[in-house]
């Protein structure tokens, strides 16, 4: 069964090269690549038309929705032929690591995967000091005040089944980043099967230059917290949702 991976490239060529070679060394589950760009002139575009004629499984698509992540992944998934499909990050590598294990628990029931930097022998490497603080802070306090049992829900890398993308970006605002969190967030309210793996996020292990600003960031995410918390109250004397947890190989973590 194909499973597509829909990642939004924005002039990530060396990324997407490297990405493209490591994802068909390392996975086992049949793929699809759909980088997307938002430009017909983005350097990346004639990459992915290179990779494209080398190896039939990558396809580079246009997004004619309009700029930023959430229209990229609405273009990719739009495009996307696969029954399972996984939003990506172009500058993250080490994470691919976890695609085959978010694919076995999707096999194994669950409706929506989420990868997890903060939980269950997850990490972060490099990047923003101050992001990484503000990102694991904010996912541990929204994890205590709200009902999710989710421990990494602004993650960009989350797998889900394509007919269900309509209901899971329903209403979604965000045209960033934030766009992931909202979809965790629904997958949460619409009573979603859900799981975790634990990746290694390494930020750019392969250069590039990064867009992240750390003040619209912080504005963005602030807004889909807010609105997390009144939609994910606590429930003091309520069992929170079951989550199930596949461990990697390469994940030297707790098992559970």
């Amino acid at each position: 069964m194909l499973l597509s991976i829909v990642v939004p490239v924005r002039g990530e060529t060396l990324n997407l090269t490297i990405m493209a070679k490591v994802m068909g060394a390392v996975l086992e589950t049949e793929h699809e690549i759909i980088a997307v760009y938002d430009d017909a002139n983005d350097p990346s575009a004639p990459i992915a038309d290179e990779l494209q004629r080398a190896s039939p499984n990558v396809r580079g698509v246009l997004n004619a929705l309009g700029p930023g992540v959430a229209n990229a992944f609405r273009a990719g998934v739009e495009a996307a032929r696969g029954e399972y499909v996984v939003t990506f990050v172009a500058d993250e590598i080490v994470p691919i690591l976890a695609i085959d294990d978010m694919r076995a628990l999707m096999d194994e029931g669950c409706d929506f995967v989420n990868g997890t930097r903060y939980g269950y022998g997850g990490g972060r490497v490099g990047g923003s000091l101050a992001g990484k603080i503000l990102s694991r802070l904010a996912n541990k306090t929204f994890n205590v005040l709200t009902s999710s049992p989710l421990t990494d829900c602004t993650s960009g890398v989350k797998m889900f089944r394509r007919s269900q993308f309509a209901e899971l970006t329903a209403n979604a605002q965000e045209p960033g980043w934030g766009f992931a969190f909202e979809m965790a967030i629904n997958a949460q309210l619409l009573g979603y099967r859900l799981g975790e793996v634990p990746a290694i996020s390494v930020d750019r292990m392969f250069g590039g230059t990064s867009t992240f600003q750390l003040v619209p960031w912080v504005v963005d995410y602030l807004k889909v917290y807010a609105l997390g918390i009144r939609r994910l109250p606590p429930r003091p004397f309520a069992r929170k949702p079951e989550v199930r947890v596949r461990i990697p190989g390469n994940i030297a973590g707790p098992h559970g």
